[in-house]
């Protein structure tokens, strides 16, 4: 059995109260955080079975609530001898993960399992790490794993967090675009390829190629994919490396010199103006993760059955194919007094075959394990084949050896910060500064907080 309460909506039915002068909110619930503050959504599962072990668990996407809901549905259908009761609670973003460093370092109140966004990550791992390790788990199962989006939760060799998707970047391209301007998507290898195509489209439909976010989406996984970062291996910063500027420098020509690219309307992807614009055939393809497909489905619907997906161009042959961007890592927390038990959820959750099946039929995302690829539910009829092509899982399966992975380390945010507020302003939009001035500025106002 299953309750759930949306408390949005409780909180915001007692504020009208008290404004009405009819009622009280002081702001608190027991379902608040270790700060006191208040969950959105909270999901109680197997609360009427009886001995059933309480576990909690925190996240800020609601869509990853239903997830867990189905899972510990399923576990209690098929561990009838150990039940669990899931109390799932939704926070905002960085309420949460303020709620969960106050609760880790204070050695109380922290849930059993916590989603903690890809950014956040590090912030967990210094000093004490007061996550579980979850090697154990999968420890004969790795090579099934494109183990780039483990290590993205992973030091000193213990695996911390289970990915919630492998976030293959592509490319997403309108074909009914790409056939008015006679553009063939499968002769597009490299990324001159791709300017020469967006020039052809340019001229015959006046929409330009695509565009370019001014947030981070606009320049990591272009650099990432040439064995670049922000960060090394060994933490140190890079950002305005050669490899780097040359990498901005062409994102700009896209933009400022060719003219096939414009600035992303809304400024980046996750927009409503940029859904719009998509819509209704503003461009001719799109740069994103496999999970923006749930995005095309849900805000663009004009595009079914227009849209074909494709690997990444690439600079030079050595150069991956796609770039494993974005994600969310659930761990285990050392508070759980029941962690063994814990973990094994998890890993039924999310880190088993059934479990990274279901993250494609239940919330559309590309399993970060790539023996589940070519099954018969991952292969099923889909409103993504629909809308798509059926192919998608090929296309994986055929550059699943190129994944390249990104750097996270405690500065990564400041270096998004930075990207985001200074350097695609200045150099694509503003053209104030070079990329080399951009990326070095930023360099400079990043590493005074690294040393402290």
């Amino acid at each position: 059995m299953k309750k759930r309460v949306w408390l949005s909506s409780v909180f915001a039915s007692a504020a009208l109260l008290a404004a009405c002068g009819g009622g009280d909110n002081d702001g608190t619930n027991d379902a608040g955080a270790a700060d006191g503050g208040d969950a959105e959504e909270v999901v109680v599962v197997g609360d009427d079975i009886e001995d059933a072990t309480e576990l909690s668990f925190w996240t800020f996407a609601d869509t990853h609530v239903s997830f867990f809901e189905n899972a510990a549905e399923r576990w209690n259908e098929e561990n009838p001898d150990t039940p669990i009761q899931l109390t799932a609670e939704v926070y905002p973003f960085d309420q949460m993960h303020n709620n969960l460093l106050l609760a880790l370092q204070s050695g109380s109140e922290a849930p059993d399992l916590v989603d903690i966004e890809i950014a956040r990550f590090p912030n967990f791992l210094m000093g004490d790490i007061q996550l579980e390790p979850l090697n154990d788990l999968i420890e004969d199962e790795m090579d099934q794993f494109i183990t780039e989006r483990l290590d993205i939760y992973s030091q000193d060799g213990n695996i911390y967090g289970a990915p919630t998707h492998l976030g293959a970047t592509v490319v997403y391209y309108n074909m009914e675009i790409m056939d008015e301007a006679g553009v063939d998507i499968d002769a597009i290898e490299t990324w001159d390829d791709y300017v020469e195509a967006g020039k052809q489209v340019v001229e015959a439909t006046g929409v330009p190629m695509t565009t370019i976010s001014t947030n981070w989406y606009g320049i990591w996984p272009f650099v990432a994919q040439r064995g670049s970062d922000f960060f090394n291996d060994e933490g140190e910063l890079t950002l305005a490396n050669e490899t780097n500027v040359e990498t901005l420098g062409f994102i700009n020509d896209m933009v400022n010199e060719h003219e096939i690219a414009r600035i992303t309307p809304g400024e980046q992807n996750h927009s409503e103006e940029y859904y719009g614009f998509m819509n209704s055939g503003g461009a001719g393809s799109a740069i994103m993760p496999l999970f923006f497909m749930a995005n095309f489905l849900a805000e663009m619907p004009d595009l079914a059955g227009k849209m074909e997906i494709r690997p990444l161009p690439v600079f030079d042959e050595s150069d991956a194919r796609t770039v494993g961007m974005g994600g969310t890592g659930t761990a285990v927390t050392s508070q759980s007094e029941n962690v063994d038990l814990a973990k094994d959820f998890l890993y039924f959750a999310k880190m088993s075959e059934e479990g990274n099946i279901n993250l494609w039929t239940e919330l559309g995302f590309d399993p970060p394990r790539w023996d589940v690829w070519d099954t018969e539910e991952i292969l099923a009829d889909s409103p993504f084949y629909e809308y798509f092509n059926d192919d998608i899982f090929e296309l994986l399966l055929d550059i699943r050896d190129e994944v390249q992975g990104v750097n996270i380390t405690t500065n990564t945010p400041d270096v998004l910060n930075e990207i985001d507020t200074n350097v695609m302003f200045n150099v694509i939009r503003e053209q104030s500064q070079t990329p080399q001035e951009a990326l070095e500025q930023a360099e400079e106002s990043v590493r005074p907080r690294m040393d402290q």
